[in-house]
């Protein structure tokens, strides 16, 4: 007969929890750590802690490493979407200049993880995996404007631009290089710079019902 295992003096007791539960401890302490030391320094064994369980216990819900990285990088891009979608219901209908304000300040939030509202981005030192991270997050982004807020303003506005999708694209990622590059840059130059790209109307009055 198996006598069931003694827990050292001190060992905390094992605690039983819904493997939805388990996976979303492992992935909150992978994100806290990538945040803090990156994620080549941070191994298995440094989550496995964070998260109280054993390094085996990984491997059940995340068959390596890269498969937790990828799991944890798509855990921000959803992030970002879910706050993009907030920003599109929030918009005030003909406010383009405020819309623009709003979406400028979001945007620069999740490139600085540095303030109080900050998600905390991961430390991507592998080029690629960074490379991977940015173009999953930019297509997220395009994908989510092409279903929110360009039907809107087209409904009211005339698009003045050809390629919508692609020119976002560009627009998007040629942004993340300039505030990586020239953190310091004034949001209104960022908000003009979306506004002469992208072509857009001036503002109509905000309390315009047929604005977008």
């Amino acid at each position: 007969m198996t006598r069931p295992r003694r827990r050292p003096p001190g060992e905390p007791p094992r605690v039983v929890k819904h493997p939805d539960d388990r996976r979303q401890d492992i992935l909150g302490a992978a994100r806290t750590l990538f945040a803090r030391q990156g994620l080549i320094r941070t191994t298995l064994a440094d989550i496995a802690t964070q998260a109280g369980i054993a390094r085996g216990l990984i491997y059940h819900y995340f068959p390596d490493k890269d498969a937790l990285v990828d799991a944890v990088l798509a855990g921000y891009v959803a992030d970002f979407v879910a706050s993009l979608r907030a920003w599109d219901a929030a918009r005030e209908p003909g406010n383009i200049d405020k819309a623009l304000a709003d979406c400028i300040v979001l945007f620069r939030r999740y490139l600085h993880p540095d303030g109080d509202l900050a998600p905390g981005l991961p430390r991507i030192e592998d080029a690629r995996v960074q490379t991977r991270f940015v173009d999953s997050a930019v297509d997220a982004v395009v994908e989510t404007l092409g279903v929110t807020t360009v039907p809107a303003y087209a409904a009211a506005h005339r698009i003045a631009i050809d390629h919508v999708p692609q020119t976002f694209r560009v627009l998007i990622h040629g942004l993340i290089a300039l505030v990586r590059t020239e953190p310091d840059l004034p949001e209104q130059v960022l908000a003009d710079i979306v506004r002469q790209t992208l072509r857009l109307d001036p503002s109509s009055s905000p309390a315009d019902p047929e604005g977008a």
